[in-house]
């Protein structure tokens, strides 16, 4: 009795470790192609405003491939958090202190969410009459903002991770999981449930 409740707690468990495995997998395996934009998702900027370790690590990803020749331009989305400093605004001019020409950059400070990022730049898409993007962003949240971009049909979507790493990303990677079924379920337009 006790082996069978053993093997019937190990089922259990591989059912439910499987998708985050694939997460991590997919997020962790940089799909780098040229894209016609870059999408830079935003995070945490100081009162001061510098950026978080975290956000630092996104722009830093998107000046190497920028300077590699990915893509033309880079959409900069978030929002304005706690501490009162748009994102977008904070992102646009660290990237300019890294050699982008102000020119090559897009500012979304109504990045409200992922889902917010991904309407905001099909849109910028659309009216440009372009196709593809390559988002950057930590490695857990990709799954999430490619099936975002995706409900709005944006098509090729390429992506790549920050190379930065935290003690957080543990318990960020277990709450991607039911944040990407929460996705998966919204209809296209409708982006109000969405965090």
């Amino acid at each position: 009795m006790k082996r069978k409740t053993f093997i019937s707690f190990l089922v259990i468990l591989a059912l439910l470790l499987a998708p985050v495995v694939t997460l991590i997998w997919s997020g962790l395996a940089d799909q780098i192609q040229p894209a016609d934009v870059a999408l830079v998702l935003g995070n945490q900027v100081y009162s001061d405003g510098t950026l978080s370790p975290r956000l630092q690590g996104r722009l830093d990803q998107a000046v190497t491939l920028y300077q590699a020749g990915w893509f033309p331009r880079i959409i900069v989305s978030g929002g304005t958090g706690k501490e009162g400093v748009p994102e977008g605004t904070a992102m646009k001019k660290y990237l300019i202190q890294c050699g982008i020409p102000e020119d090559a950059i897009v500012v979304d400070n109504e990045g409200v969410n992922t889902y917010a990022s991904a309407k905001f730049t099909a849109n910028f898409l659309q009216t440009h009459q372009l196709k593809s993007a390559l988002v950057i962003t930590q490695f857990f949240h990709i799954p999430r903002s490619k099936l975002a971009l995706s409900k709005f049909g944006v098509s090729p979507v390429y992506h790549a991770h920050a190379d930065y790493f935290e003690a957080r990303d543990f318990f960020s990677t277990l709450r991607e999981f039911p944040a990407y079924l929460k996705y998966w379920l919204l209809p296209q337009e409708d982006e109000s449930n969405a965090k």
